[in-house]
């Protein structure tokens, strides 16, 4: 009995119950047995000397001890009384006991639900969710719950669709190089320095890709510090600029600085924020044909510094603005892979980067040939 009782929350509920009935009805009649030969004097003493002050012939002098008929009319009235309150008591523990099964079956139906839920999703089945009535307590609870259980479809959603992409992205290489091989096994191939070049070129390819997988993992993870100093981003820009300056210039493009003057220090890691310009600019230089412009602008606004990467590159249509920071996510895929594009996953660094900081990042394009603008902010030093 007692393993039951501690096994099941319901039970525990209801004895919870019947404990503060049992309780309050011993406390009411132990009251009135001890105010009631009291009370029942005191009124009779009353009423004794109301009739005196009337008739002269009163029981008021007497008291319920010297009254022939007071003991038996007190007794009376004490068996009436506890017959009364013997029905009133059961009637209560009957009532009591029906709502107290009602509220611990309210109470257990949604965490029953809940739990075979837990258990449904510990199983794979992510999809699963509880109803929601009211809003209590519970009703929060399975509110926070359902919430819950939304997460995890999505990052399982994520998982499946992150395996899918790493095993595309991993075999397009691997099929160029094996081809390659074979080739070269069956003799199709010349054994010459392009394509032993274009061999180098996709194992080149392919460990870029693996090294940026690691780095999103340890990105997100946040498996790395942060070297939080104040930092001049005029100096920042002209770093990242004259990086990839000769990439613009044997591309014909115009890579400028539009440097808004006196732009207060910010905080930040300062390698981690030239990684996300050099990601951003180099983004923004595959996809900006020759005698494009690239211009990378600063600004202050309230308690932040915003810093622009700017192009006249393909730009990017509307129904892809939501995406362009998912994993692997490609606006063209066919012109990436052709042109030997990124991995697709730099944005979604810069993205975790940004965000590590307190920033933020978003992307505006006015359309395809319209050009885009990256934009990021990060605190400033007060």
């Amino acid at each position: 009995m007692t393993d039951y009782f501690r096994r099941h929350l319901g039970a525990k509920l209801l004895l919870s119950y019947l404990a503060i009935i049992v309780v309050g009805v011993a406390v009411l009649i132990i009251a009135s047995q001890f105010i009631l030969p009291t009370s029942f004097n005191r009124h009779m003493f009353g009423m004794g000397m109301m009739m005196d002050n009337g008739t002269g012939m009163g029981i008021g002098n007497q008291g319920v001890g010297n009254s022939g008929l007071m003991p038996q009319l007190y007794v009376d009235f004490r068996a009436s009384f506890n017959e009364a309150l013997t029905y009133a008591a059961l009637a209560a523990m009957i009532v009591a006991v029906a709502f107290s099964l009602f509220l611990s079956r309210s109470v257990i139906a949604p965490i029953l639900a809940m739990s075979l839920a837990t258990q449904r999703i510990s199983e794979g089945h992510y999809d699963e969710r509880v109803r929601v009535n009211g809003k209590d307590e519970l009703a929060q609870l399975a509110l926070y719950f359902n919430q819950m259980a939304e997460k995890l479809n999505q990052i399982e959603s994520m998982r499946r669709r992150l395996i899918g992409d790493v095993s595309h992205e991993l075999r397009t290489p691997l099929t160029a190089i094996k081809g390659s091989m074979e080739g070269l096994m069956d003799g199709l191939l010349p054994a010459t320095h392009e394509t032993y070049q274009q061999i180098h070129t996709e194992a080149d390819r392919l460990n870029r890709l693996v090294d940026d997988l690691q780095e999103l993992s340890r990105v997100e993870a946040r498996a790395y510090q942060l070297d939080i100093r104040p930092l001049d981003v005029s100096t920042l820009a002209r770093i990242m600029t004259k990086r990839l300056k000769p990439h613009a210039e044997s591309k014909r493009i115009s890579l400028d600085l539009e440097l808004a003057p006196d732009l207060p220090h910010i905080l930040a890691d300062e390698d981690r924020v030239v990684q996300v310009l050099t990601n951003l600019t180099g983004n923004a230089l595959q996809y900006t044909p020759a005698g494009g412009r690239i211009t990378i602008s600063s600004k202050q606004v309230n308690n932040e510094v915003q810093i622009a990467v700017r192009d006249t590159g393909i730009g990017i249509p509307p129904e892809h603005l939501s995406h362009i920071f998912d994993r692997f996510y490609r606006v063209d895929k066919s012109r990436s892979r052709q042109s030997g594009g990124g991995s697709g996953i730099g944005l979604t660094i810069s993205r975790a980067l940004i965000e590590a900081h307190g920033g933020r990042i978003w992307v505006e394009s006015a359309g395809e040939g319209q050009g885009s603008t990256f934009t990021f902010t990060l605190p400033i030093q007060k």
